[in-house]
């Protein structure tokens, strides 16, 4: 069971461990979730509805599942239209997510979600797209828990980051900087995440990166994560 202090328990001098879990081996997600326990600080899962995002990803059941395998706190991410989002908000948090992220694009619908989840204790974040300006989330940064940037177009494995990528984590730092009162907004970069790209992420100013095959992959998952913890 995830702690009730989990939030404020996440690591402030390294690299927060963001394991996504779409890089998983799903046919063998019990063994995957024990291998990578002693090294993942936040559990990672993409939820999309085909309309949103080009991609079909994942349900409550599967969060359900892992809230009874694993005490690693669930960061669902929703890739949802308007019109969807607060049901599957709420569906995610009878599942069990810990924190939720909705995109800056949901516009007039983010309200409404934040305001259900402030009321259910759930912590909240904000994504947004690669070509989203950072400023739209600036209206939104007193009541976010993390700020996600995608590097990537959404909703596709495999693709190279964006040039853009560490400028606008730049961007995003000095705007939770400036608008967050003190309180703690965690800063994460998803998409386009390599050995050779998170570097350049953490310089920039990411607390996480969303690990896919970096991790999964690794032929060394333990000297892997000494490598990123390091950073």
């Amino acid at each position: 069971m995830t702690t009730a202090t989990w939030f404020n328990d996440l690591p402030d001098s390294r690299l927060i461990a963001e394991f996504s879990m779409w890089s998983a081996d799903l046919v063998n997600l019990s063994s995957d979730l024990s291998r990578i326990a002693p090294h993942a600080d936040v559990l990672h899962i993409d939820v999309a509805d085909g309309h949103f995002a080009p991609a079909l990803l994942f349900f409550p059941d599967l969060v359900a599942a892992m809230k009874r395998a694993s005490a690693v706190p669930i960061h669902v991410h929703l890739m949802v239209a308007d019109s969807e989002l607060l049901a599957q908000a709420r569906q995610f948090v009878e599942a069990g997510a810990d924190l939720i992220s909705i995109h800056a694009e949901n516009g007039a619908a983010i309200a409404p979600v934040f305001d259900y989840l402030e009321h259910k204790g759930i912590k909240k974040g904000m994504v947004l797209k690669v070509d989203t300006p950072v400023s739209d989330a600036a209206p939104h940064i007193a009541r976010l828990d993390f700020l996600t940037l995608l590097g990537t177009a959404i909703g596709v494995k495999g693709q190279g980051l964006n040039e853009k990528a560490g400028g606008r984590l730049q961007d995003a730092k000095a705007l939770i900087n400036s608008k967050a009162s003190g309180r703690r907004v965690v800063l994460a970069a998803d998409g386009g995440i390599r050995d050779t790209t998170v570097p350049v992420l953490r310089t920039h100013g990411a607390e996480t990166v969303v690990l896919g095959s970096l991790a999964f992959g690794a032929p060394d998952l333990a000297e892997r994560m000494r490598w990123l913890k390091a950073l």
